[in-house]
């Protein structure tokens, strides 16, 4: 008797083993996972016509970290910003901080993905655009290859845009 319910147990534990396995198996564009660092390629506004704005020039600088544990950290960065004059952030102009401020992009916090829905959660603890702080920002995402790419449904500049945001890993 004994020999059978452990003849038992071990099926359904293998069993159970197996689906999981099977379950947590990527599909051919999704990686087995998705974290790693990853350097910018762009950062586009995509607006109703179709045509695109490069947000933060036409060589934009960034990085995104996504770890195993599920945090992440984000920074984007325009080439073109101006230096500050006085060499010291709280000496800056209101035209040096409003420039500084439209040039980057960075938030922090957790995220989760959603494999068969393809969308990307970031939980978002800060922010350099505090309205974001403290929410959720689901974004449908393609993984091909190397290429990490996102939509961005409501952007930092609001309005009837999309953002399109392409990362690549660095190896």
């Amino acid at each position: 008797m004994k020999s059978t319910l452990l003849l038992i147990f071990s099926f359904f534990n293998s069993f159970f083993a197996f689906a999981q396995k099977n379950e947590d198996k990527p599909s051919n564009s999704t990686p087995a996972t998705i974290a790693g660092t990853f350097s910018l390629v762009a950062a586009d506004n995509v607006l109703a016509d179709g045509s695109r704005v490069h947000l933060y020039g036409d060589d934009p600088q960034g990085i995104l970290i996504l770890d195993t544990k599920g945090l992440y950290a984000l920074q984007i960065f325009s080439q073109r910003r101006p230096r500050f004059a006085a060499g010291d952030k709280s000496k800056g102009t209101d035209a040096e901080n409003r420039e500084a401020v439209k040039g980057s992009n960075a938030h922090f916090g957790t995220y989760s993905i959603d494999r068969s829905g393809g969308t990307i959660t970031f939980y978002i603890d800060h922010a350099s655009f505090p309205n974001w702080e403290g929410t959720q920002q689901k974004r449908p995402f393609t993984f091909i290859g190397n290429v990490f790419k996102y939509t961005v449904p409501a952007p930092t500049t609001g309005g009837a845009v999309t953002g399109e945001v392409e990362w690549k890993r660095v190896e």
